[in-house]
């Protein structure tokens, strides 16, 4: 038998819960006609402003050539625009559109559902030591990664970037 303290690992507690917000998120972003992948790179184009297409896929942890067909997508349906990044040609810098905005916003209302689901029953002063809790493990865990996966490098948290902006 593998053997594990699984009720003492902070990873496995932040990773379960990670995995339910994210599922119950996708659910509810599905009825908005977004999928979670696209809420994601709203979500950093919102905490971060206009982003090159190498950086993006870097900082979302995932290949370039997963999040080209995304983006390929997102283009299609109007919400993005690419255009080349004036530092360097070869490069695409990605711009939400107008249409996009009204994506966004309609995704922020379900985020904020699904926020308030998950903190039903949790105080203020819960809530504000937890997102401490957790800004601590990120700052414990920055030097691994130049991004990290989820948080954006002004140090929001994906999930409350739509909260800033409306």
């Amino acid at each position: 038998m593998l053997e594990y303290d699984w009720e003492n690992s902070v990873g496995h507690w932040v990773c379960t819960t990670s995995h339910i917000m994210r599922r119950a998120l996708s659910n509810r972003l599905s009825q908005e006609g977004i999928t979670l992948r696209q809420w994601e790179v709203l979500a950093w184009l919102s905490c971060n402003g206009d982003v090159c297409q190498a950086q993006l896929a870097e900082c979302l942890g995932i290949e370039p050539h997963t999040l080209a067909g995304v983006l390929r997508r997102m283009e299609r349906d109007g919400w993005l625009k690419r255009t080349c990044c004036s530092e360097d040609r070869r490069r695409n810098k990605l711009v939400p559109t107008e249409k996009a905005e009204t994506v966004w916003a309609g995704a922020v209302a379900w985020c904020r559902q699904v926020r308030a689901q998950a903190t039903q029953g949790f105080s203020e002063d819960e809530i504000a030591t937890f997102r401490d809790l957790c800004s601590r493990i990120r700052e414990n865990l920055a030097n691994e990664a130049e991004c990290g996966n989820g948080v954006a490098t002004n140090g929001k948290s994906l999930e409350t970037a739509g909260s800033a902006k409306s």
